[in-house]
């Protein structure tokens, strides 16, 4: 059935292998010389670096970039992180230089959980591309379908199980929602 493919490629193992362990490993794996940066130049750099380093190894499988937009794309992954604590670039910064809030090491860390965020979106949205054609109403519909037979009792009692057409346009929020839902059982689970 197409929902198990489905569930099958968005299980949270299959997405962690697939997606996320390259950029772990990359991070693990660099070497960091030391865990404070000196000046604002060499923040730059040092994140810049790490930018194109992650970039190479786990976006572009081997293209390189240069120098100059790897350090914009590592200001702007740090400037939108640190807004939304209410801080700038220059927060990071000052957490680098003086070694705050895990210094330049959760500088990096930042930067790879960002561009893994972004690899998994992607990689979602490709498997609902490669498993059911977004022009396809039928296709869509036949999906809800199959989720309602696999799971309709788990939904709440205001969701019209008989009319799956009705949710079809919300197909990928509805499955991702289902699978999230089936990981963090699962988690709860192992806990105990």
């Amino acid at each position: 059935m197409l929902i198990d493919q489905l569930i099958e490629a968005l299980d949270p193992v299959t997405v962690a292998q697939k997606v996320g362990r390259p950029f772990d490993d990359v991070r693990v794996y660099y070497r960091l010389d030391g865990n404070v940066a000196t000046t604002f130049a060499d923040f730059r750099q040092r994140i810049g670096h790490f930018y194109s380093y992650l970039f190479s190894r786990c976006v572009s499988n081997g293209g390189t970039l240069d120098l100059q937009r790897a350090i914009a794309r590592a200001e702007t992954i740090l400037e939108r992180e640190y807004h939304r604590r209410g801080g700038t670039i220059m927060s990071a910064f000052n957490d680098a230089h003086d070694g705050t809030d895990g210094g330049m090491r959760a500088q990096l860390d930042r930067i790879t959980e960002a561009l893994k965020a972004e690899a998994v979106g992607e990689y979602v949205r490709s498997v609902f591309e490669e498993h059911v054609s977004p022009n396809s109403w039928d296709d869509q519909i036949a999906l809800i379908r199959q989720l309602f037979a696999r799971a309709g009792r788990h939904f709440h009692p205001s969701i019209r199980l008989d009319q799956p057409e009705r949710y079809a346009g919300d197909y990928q929020e509805l499955v991702q929602t289902y699978v999230d839902g089936m990981r963090r059982t699962s988690a709860a689970l192992r806990r105990h």
